[in-house]
């Protein structure tokens, strides 16, 4: 029998996230789901991010009721299982049938016929089994011990073990509950009349949490929608629209590391007169950068901001450096299940080799944002500590002052400079306490 197109859409697109490091979103926006219905859109996108965010506690419930190793197995063989067992354990309203016999029928499509009866036997086991599968109950949403958190919320030990060091249990817990659940989509008004044509076409929309021209959306679709069309609304984390934000406003601004370009996009509209220069290190993804900005005062180079030779100084530089994407799990769980600790130290040198260079491009008396989505301590706090050290033209600056500036403009959702986003001069945004994605951020600023 044919396997649906949800699902052999889904089980392709978890075989190149395993076997090629891509990742799940860019897939499911790609040319491969587009040809899909939107019913079939919705299941494969359910599928996909259902199995990174549960991998886990999938593979312990297929591993008690199998006898072979799951580290022997073909790994088109452990997706499709994976894929099953998802099914059985989270989606209530498709049938154990259903779920059994397609994911037989994807080990066969992947021309691995002779497991097919080892992966009936095991599907078929936990459908009559239903204990066994866990489902999305095994969530703790209070404290816990960091084994327990991790177990339940199919998390890996050591990262709950230094969230739990960094910020404590109760907060740890609430991080890995966060990362379980399907993230809201938030958006940016280009153009505040888009929000009455928006819920013209069906979409419900609730005010931002963090800035005034954010909206979350609460039901619909808007990338079917003709202001997203019209490029009118942009979807973006709220964390990162607030890093753009309080890039503020300057007449040369650097973008060091542009691509995916969000904030790029963001800068550019709030400073349409300055002039814009967006570094990226890779051309396909600089090329990103120009078709998702179409701004005339945008110049998107190629290249390695380390490598960038001195030339004309910026009075805004900003500095969102590639990171470990700790707190984006809700949207990038295969993150989870890549990262070893041993990468925060790759990391953290890095970052810190870009920092130091982005300095040399700001001009005295300009801003400097540095920016994560990690709540990793190596790539954060340790990075900006080692630069300071090292350079006494720069000073930290108080980031309650930069918020109070943007409330002082009427552009946040509400007065949170004294909320627990800032910690000193540092701002951060922890998800499950704010419904966002994970930021570090702090200024700098050149004082000779």
């Amino acid at each position: 029998m044919p396997v649906s197109p949800a699902r052999a859409a889904a089980f392709d697109i978890l075989l190149r996230v395993e076997e090629q490091d891509s990742y799940a979103s860019e897939l499911l926006h790609s040319e491969r789901c587009d040809q899909l219905g939107s019913l079939d859109q919705a299941l494969a996108t359910e599928l996909v991010m259902g199995v990174l965010r549960w991998r886990s506690a999938l593979d312990d419930a297929i591993a008690e009721v199998s006898a072979q190793n799951l580290t022997r197995l073909d790994v088109e063989v452990l997706i499709s299982l994976r894929l099953g067992v998802y099914q059985l354990g989270w989606l209530d309203r498709v049938p154990a049938r259903a779920a059994i016999n397609e994911s037989v029928e994807l080990v066969k499509r992947a021309r691995k016929r002779s497991a097919a009866p080892f992966a009936n036997a095991i599907l078929r086991k936990l459908a009559d089994h239903p204990e066994q599968i866990h489902g999305h109950e095994r969530i703790l949403l209070v404290a816990a011990d960091p084994q327990s958190i991790a177990k339940t919320s199919a998390h890996p030990l050591w990262l709950v073990e230094r969230w739990t060091a960094q910020f404590g249990v109760a907060i740890a817990a609430r991080i890995s509950a966060f990362d379980q659940e399907q993230p809201v989509t938030s958006i940016r008004l280009r153009d505040s009349s888009a929000e009455l044509v928006l819920r013209a076409e069906g979409i419900e929309l609730a005010p931002g949490s963090l800035l005034a021209n954010a909206r979350r959306v609460t039901a619909g679709d808007v990338t079917k929608t003709q202001p997203y069309a019209d490029a009118r609304i942009a979807i973006q984390d709220e964390a990162s629209q607030l890093v753009a934000a309080l890039v503020g406003k300057g007449s040369r601004i650097l973008d060091c590391c542009a691509a995916p370009g969000g904030k790029t996009w963001s800068i550019a509209d709030r400073n349409p007169d300055a002039t814009i220069v967006a570094v990226e290190l890779h051309s396909r993804r600089a090329e990103l950068v120009r078709k998702r900005v179409s701004a005339s005062n945008l110049r998107v180079v190629v290249g390695d901001i380390r490598e960038l030779p001195a030339g004309d100084l910026f009075d805004r530089v900003l500095v969102d450096v590639p990171c470990s994407g700790t707190g984006t799990f809700a949207r990038n769980p295969e993150i989870k299940w890549r990262l070893r600790p041993e990468d925060l130290a790759d990391l953290h040198a890095r970052q810190t080799e870009i920092l130091r260079a982005a300095v040399r491009h700001l001009s005295a008396g300009g801003k400097l944002l540095y920016s994560t989505c990690s709540l990793e301590r190596e790539e954060d706090e340790s990075v900006v500590e080692e630069v300071l050290a090292a350079d006494s033209s720069l000073r930290l600056l108080d980031m309650k002052s930069e918020l109070e500036r943007l409330h002082a403009r009427d552009e946040l959702a509400t007065d949170f400079s004294s909320d627990s986003v800032v910690k000193g001069p540092h701002l951060r945004t922890i998800p499950g306490i704010q419904p966002t994605d994970g930021f570090f951020v702090v200024m700098l600023q050149k004082i000779a």
